[in-house]
């Protein structure tokens, strides 16, 4: 039990890491190369959407079919809902938050209003990605720790991580165009990544103590990836479609590819 723990620990550290690694791009230039970007934001969302069917929705139901005395499309289902509604209500609590500070006045004040919603709302969108990655690693504890259930959960990382680089440069590249000094930026930047490796410990260890909520945890975490992908990635990698019209959406493709090649090879 406390292996898998640990193991999602370093899994989220490692995401985190990711994300610092973004938040460093700041001290190189001050604005990243779109189309790379885009490419990048685009293969990270097609990873998460495979590895929400084949790394947690897939297991969900297998593990709902043989445990749950509730039908497993009903545990499935909700899961997945609630998870797409948790994400859901953390951009409601960004929008709620913005409206608040609104009323600030200043240039002084203005800037710290525009920092405070970057960064809460990329900390909050961090929370159910670090979910994600610990009920991975927790549900080994059910499931069996071997070479294929641990590169299930290892793909996860890795797709979270992909797509935390753009994430800490997002944070960290305007506020350096805001006159904040490179070490300043990188701070704020990487700091947006730190609430992952809690919620890959808690997610984990909710998992392992609390065994009939792996399915739901599972989905639910499947729910959340599937929002962050389809609301927040694809809109964001598709900005530049104009120029280069399937530049991104061969990063979609890509993504899902490889992520799906990963997960049915190994699986």
């Amino acid at each position: 039990m406390d292996n898998v723990v640990l193991m999602a620990l370093i899994a989220t550290l490692g995401t985190w890491f990711v994300t610092a690694l973004g938040a460093a791009t700041v001290a190189f230039f001050k604005s990243p190369n779109p189309k790379i970007l885009n490419l990048m934001l685009g293969f990270a969302s097609g990873v998460m959407i495979a590895a929400s069917f084949w790394s947690l929705l897939q297991p969900a139901i297998e593990r709902a079919e043989a445990e749950c005395s509730l039908p497993a499309y009903f545990v499935a289902t909700t899961g997945f809902l609630f998870g797409a509604i948790f994400m859901w209500a953390s951009d409601k609590a960004v929008s709620f938050a913005r409206k608040r500070t609104q009323n600030l006045s200043g240039k002084s004040s203005e800037r710290l209003n525009r920092i405070i919603m970057l960064i809460l709302s990329i900390t909050l969108h961090n929370i159910p990605e670090g979910l994600a990655v610990g009920v991975a690693f927790g549900a080994l504890t059910n499931v069996g720790i071997n070479s294929e259930t641990l590169m299930g959960a290892i793909t996860i990382a890795i797709g979270i991580g992909l797509q935390n680089f753009p994430e800490g440069a997002a944070v960290s590249l305007p506020l350096r165009r805001e006159g904040y000094s490179r070490r300043k930026s990188f701070l704020y930047g990487q700091a947006s990544g730190m609430v992952e490796p809690i919620a890959g410990v808690t997610g984990a260890m909710l998992v392992v103590y609390v065994e009939k909520i792996l399915p739901y945890a599972l989905s639910f975490a499947a729910g959340a990836m599937i929002l962050v992908a389809v609301h927040e990635l694809i809109p964001e990698c598709q900005k530049g479609r104009k120029t280069h019209p399937y530049f991104s959406t061969m990063g979609i493709i890509s993504g899902f590819a490889v992520m799906m090649l990963l997960d049915v090879m190994l699986g």
